[in-house]
């Protein structure tokens, strides 16, 4: 452990988190929301915690990983993480969350057809127009009234509220002003839209963004409630549809290098190429995931190497090798003879000839 390290720092995890978010920020990354004091974002508990615990708990960083996380942190920067698949990129974001008690890792899984507004938050028109539309058959108004001037003394029928339809995004909700940041993971940015990164860049260098459907009634509603990312019926309070955040969220960006980057995005964000794991770090995780020291088993130490020489053929990711040590601790596939066809059916290459 390093003294300057918060992530896999030195002190219990208050004392650590404490030091997140009272190390000074550079004054370029300086966000001056206000949070609000109804809502509680989701604490160390719950299901979804327990999900995040579960993967970040296993997960074994080295020095270099350890040193750029935190560079990350101290600089309030995004972080984007590359390497093949399997390497423990997604797993990171889960580790940061567990190690530092940030709660519920917020997840955006990216695809081509994901824009900046899909992050941000999601607004159901129709659903809304749908609702405008009952209300009126069910006004007195409705049902065939032949006498037009009566239909004329009518009082409409109030809109459904807006709130009722708005929903804030993964990283709408990582963007909300808070007492600690949160955890964002961005999964698999490179199967995005080639204008996806431009358009985070000004989300990133504000740390907020406007919902225009808020903002044209700010007037007349100047505060709303709305619906977060996360699971249960919390709702935030927007105020004139703005949302700022007061410490920039911890973001983690993957990505399995099939595209390349505008530097200007690449300028706005501290990268992390993580490399296939060698036998030592193999046998840290084995022993962190499954509880199993890999010096006292030969039948393990095979299992690595195997593992090891397949990957000179072709792409593996590190659970396969979880899997295969799991199956064995289990007594599957015991017989020399199926030694082979048990290699094959766990370690199946990814990328390569043989996949």
């Amino acid at each position: 452990m390093k003294d300057w390290w918060i992530y896999q720092g030195l002190g219990t995890q208050e004392e650590r988190l404490k030091r997140l978010t009272e190390a000074p920020p550079p004054p370029w990354r300086r966000f001056s929301g206000t949070p609000d004091p109804g809502y509680t974002p989701p604490g160390c508990s719950g299901a979804a915690w327990e999900r995040t615990v579960d993967r970040g708990e296993g997960y074994v960083p080295g020095e270099l990983e350890t040193d750029v996380v935190n560079t990350a942190l101290y600089l309030r920067r995004p972080l984007l993480i590359t390497g093949k698949p399997g390497v423990g990129k997604s797993t990171l974001a889960h580790s940061i969350a567990t190690n530092l008690g940030l709660g519920p890792v917020l997840h955006w899984p990216v695809t081509s057809r994901s824009m900046l507004r899909d992050g941000l938050y999601l607004y159901d028109a129709i659903g809304r127009l749908q609702e405008a539309n009952l209300q009126q058959l069910r006004s007195p108004a409705a049902g065939g009234d032949p006498q037009p001037s009566r239909a004329s003394h009518v009082a409409p029928h109030p809109a459904a509220p807006i709130s009722r339809f708005l929903r804030l995004g993964p990283l709408g909700t990582a963007l909300l002003p808070q007492n600690r940041p949160r955890v964002l993971l961005v999964d698999e940015i490179d199967k995005s839209d080639i204008d996806l990164p431009g358009d985070l860049l000004t989300v990133f260098e504000d740390g907020g963004f406007t919902i225009p459907e808020l903002a044209r009634l700010a007037g007349e509603e100047p505060a709303v409630k709305i619906a977060t990312d996360d699971a249960g019926g919390d709702r935030v309070t927007i105020n004139s549809g703005r949302v700022q955040c007061r410490y920039f969220p911890i973001v983690i960006l993957t990505s399995n290098g099939e595209r390349d980057f505008p530097p200007a995005f690449l300028r706005r964000c501290v990268r992390l190429h993580l490399q296939a794991p060698d036998k030592e770090k193999l046998a840290r995780i084995i022993r962190q995931r499954l509880g199993v020291p890999i010096a006292d088993h030969d039948e393990y130490q095979q299992l690595v190497q195997a593992f090891i020489d397949r990957s000179a053929d072709g792409d593996l990711a590190t659970d396969q090798l979880l899997n295969a040590i799991q199956l064995r601790l289990s007594r599957a596939w015991t017989g020399e003879e199926d030694r082979e066809r048990f290699l094959a059916t766990v370690m199946h290459h990814l990328t390569g000839p043989s996949a």
